[in-house]
């Protein structure tokens, strides 16, 4: 069984086996979330990327998917970069948010990760409403069956530890 934590804070500053990216497609770093896990992880994960984007994903991660390089300077093994969706008030995109927290768990299970730690995915300038984030995000992690032992929720604001934690409870 999977334990659920949640945790106010930088995401950068946490000690786990993998640390989930909120990536853009390019894989090449950005703002936000992936902007601070590249500045704080150092040149080694931006190295990975660049080789993965040289190979398998010339064109870019799809939305939806994940995929892991070092985590360079950080306190983990392992980076699981995930693309997640932009915000639609016309198009229902909640399955590629979800495939977000799953294809990252399925990945982290091929590692052999025991802790995970994940930021809100697409809440942040992808725009995803913070609560519907944390429904669709609670909800895929407890349907997983995923052998990871921890799945830590690593969210920056207040706003958003309410948010997850009101899915907790």
């Amino acid at each position: 069984m999977t334990t659920l934590r949640l945790v106010q804070g930088d995401i950068t500053r946490e000690s786990a086996d993998a640390i989930v990216n909120a990536a853009n497609s390019s894989l090449l770093g950005g703002g936000g979330v992936d902007g601070a896990i590249h500045r704080r992880g150092g040149p080694a994960i931006l190295a990975d990327c660049r080789r993965l984007r040289a190979g398998h994903y010339g064109k870019g991660l799809p939305t939806g998917r994940a995929v892991a390089t070092t985590a360079g300077d950080l306190d983990a093994r392992w980076v699981i970069h995930t693309v997640g969706p932009r915000y639609s008030h016309e198009e229902d995109r909640s399955a590629l948010l979800a495939s977000c927290y799953r294809e990252s768990l399925r990945v982290a299970d091929e590692l052999g990760a025991r802790t995970v730690a994940f930021p809100a995915v697409s809440a942040g300038i992808y725009g995803w409403p913070m609560d519907d984030a944390a429904r669709i995000a609670v909800e895929t992690v407890r349907e997983s069956g995923t052998a990871v032992e921890e799945v830590r929720f690593v969210l920056f604001d207040e706003k958003a530890y309410d948010a997850f934690a009101r899915q907790l409870d």
